[in-house]
């Protein structure tokens, strides 16, 4: 009867000592941007600043396709001219998309919802920006990282990077809001 508990015991532990069923691994994405999307002229937005400098941002389609799509339409739409960079934190990044200048403001367009990848915040990352506390909350407003950010992985869509004129987002007029703060002259998508 002892040697049945005993056995009984020995038989629990074993089954209660085997590793549960594992979670599906998430996808890694690449940094590195396939070459259908690298190579699509539909894929470049260049931001034309007031401060003289052009950026040109590669946008990823495939990690981020909605707010890819959102960031077409507006620009194409001439949404983003003129528009401040209104938030712009030395080291961190600058921020603009806002036509109120105030940080508080949209498009009318409804809302994205969020499309967090594997991607880490490097140096010209171009993040979606959100209301605190709400994952989908993201607009027209985007920020560019001034270096990486670990704090901002997973937590912020990533749906581009700069890939020519960093020089330029460098030289954004710092402040939250800046005194004198740089625009965009012209975004547009294409080459």
């Amino acid at each position: 009867m002892i040697a049945r508990v005993l056995l009984s015991f020995a038989a629990i532990a074993l089954v209660a000592a085997k590793p549960g069923p594992q979670a599906p691994a998430v996808p890694v994405q690449s940094s590195i941007a396939p070459p259908e999307v690298a190579n699509d002229p539909q894929n470049r937005l260049t931001l034309e600043l007031s401060n003289g400098g052009t950026v040109v941002i590669l946008l990823r389609p495939d990690v981020a396709p909605l707010h890819v799509e959102r960031m077409r339409q507006l620009a194409k739409n001439g949404f983003y001219d003129g528009l401040k960079f209104h938030r712009v934190i030395p080291g961190f990044m600058a921020q603009s998309g806002d036509p109120k200048g105030t940080g508080e403001g949209g498009s009318t367009l409804p809302n994205v919802k969020a499309e967090f990848s594997s991607l880490p915040f490097m140096r010209g990352t171009l993040g979606a920006a959100r209301a605190d506390g709400d994952v989908d909350s993201a607009n027209s407003q985007f920020f560019i990282a001034y270096g990486p950010n670990a704090m901002l992985d997973k937590h912020y869509t990533i749906y581009g990077r700069v890939i020519s004129g960093m020089d330029a987002v460098d030289k954004i007029a710092p402040g939250e809001p800046p005194a004198e703060p740089t625009t965009i002259v012209h975004a547009r998508i294409g080459n």
